[in-house]
């Protein structure tokens, strides 16, 4: 009988390993940057990669990367396509870092005041437009799992307040019956490539509980799939609020917070945030008080906040002044707000705690990227969790982004 033992219980350096919370930025500008020649200077001044900035200078662990379907080669778009996209998730998965994609299913920018079809699919009815988006994502995530990159989460659309692919698809217009069989097919294909993968329905305002009330509470009535609610959370962009209103801001946002997994029972993100770049300081304590309150959520559901193009200078790409980059081309003060000084250093602690035949129960202390703790189990093996779902650790597995959260599992070996 082979019995399968291990116990670890090793303390590394914080960059080495994902974490259990979510900290990055939306840098999908940086394919254009880089191409107009910026290079991303640290706060004392040396020129480095931006994600080695971010990650290590900041604590972040994930990119979320933008993909549009058939955009131009304007710079000021990030030029987006699904090869650029590729070639920037490649370097983020050398980076050590999670990926999260936001799918606008258009040949643009995709928001609140626009849900635009791709040029392509103008002409399209409902069925042909569900067949749309399941092809477009699965043709993303393909072409990302041929180099074997694997996003953490996928946005099926971007701020869909009133719905996505305009007309047929826009939820006031009594289409929300299309709407969410739109998010239900991006699902369908996210999960046939990676079923680790979350799914995300992404709205902005996420001070507004009437809006997630309608539109969220709506698609689940319509049996929309997905798993994650995001937000986009920027106090400058409610009416009647300054850089100065921070907190009742994070208080409003919170209460919804609370609202929607109370009522959806799913988790939530804040997908994008951000502050007008000489608001440092004021941008540095929002950005902590949101990780604390974030943290703070229970049963894990708060699943943490990404910045939404810190390395924009200012005045980047006609007029955006939302970064974090000051006018002297360094960081400002806002990004330290990521910093969490508990959180120095990650500890992976696994516990032998009862054998079953060749089976082992462990206790996982900390959650921690599959990929990081299968260097050290030394041989393929699944895990199952409590209501069998198995997580699969090997050389040639696929679910290697999958996050074990804190817990007993049964390790079996393949």
């Amino acid at each position: 009988m082979h019995y399968l033992t291990l116990l670890i219980f090793v303390l590394f350096p914080f960059s080495l390993f994902a974490i259990d919370f979510i900290k990055g930025a939306d840098i999908s500008w940086v394919t254009g940057q880089e191409k107009n020649g910026i290079v991303f200077k640290d706060t004392l001044g040396r020129s480095r990669d931006i994600l080695d900035i971010l990650k290590n200078d900041y604590q972040m662990n994930t990119i979320r990367l933008r993909v549009f379907v058939n955009p131009t080669n304007d710079w000021g778009n990030g030029l987006c396509d699904i090869n650029a996209t590729v070639k920037m998730a490649k370097r983020v998965q050398q980076a050590n870092m999670m990926l999260m994609l936001t799918l606008h299913y258009s040949d643009s920018w995709a928001d609140p005041s626009k849900q635009t079809p791709p040029a392509a699919w103008k002409n399209f009815n409902v069925t042909q437009l569900e067949e749309a988006v399941y092809n477009h994502t699965k043709e993303v995530m393909s072409a990302l799992a041929a180099v074997d990159v694997y996003p953490v989460q996928v946005q099926i659309g971007n701020e869909t307040n009133d719905g996505m692919l305009w007309e047929n698809g826009k939820a006031s217009k009594k289409h929300m019956v299309n709407y969410a069989r739109f998010v239900s097919s991006g699902n369908k294909a996210v999960k046939e490539i990676s079923p680790a993968t979350q799914t995300v329905v992404h709205l902005s305002n996420g001070f507004d509980e009437a809006l997630y009330r309608w539109n969220i509470d709506s698609l689940i009535i319509y049996n929309a799939q997905f798993d994650i609610v995001g937000m986009s959370a920027y106090p400058e962009y409610r009416n009647n609020t300054t850089v100065n209103d921070w907190e009742d801001f994070n208080n409003d946002v919170f209460a919804n917070i609370t609202s929607v997994i109370t009522r959806s029972k799913k988790p939530v993100i804040i997908a994008e945030t951000g502050m007008h770049y000489t608001a440092e300081e004021q941008c540095r304590k929002m950005i902590a008080d949101m990780l604390k309150k974030m943290r703070a959520i229970k049963n894990n559901m708060g699943l943490g906040i990404l910045y939404w193009e810190p390395q924009a200078g200012p005045g980047y790409n006609r007029g955006y002044n939302l970064g974090a980059w000051g006018a002297d081309g360094r960081p400002t003060q806002a990004l330290k707000g990521f910093i969490d000084s508990s959180k120095t250093s990650t500890v992976i602690a696994v516990k032998k705690q009862e054998f079953i035949s060749s089976d082992a129960i462990y206790s996982f202390a900390h959650y921690n990227s599959a990929n990081s703790l299968k260097k050290y189990l030394h041989t393929p093996v699944q895990l199952y969790q409590a209501n069998g779902r198995a997580i699969y650790l090997g050389a040639n597995s696929k679910l290697l982004s999958t996050k074990i959260s804190k817990g007993t599992y049964l390790l079996r070996k393949k």
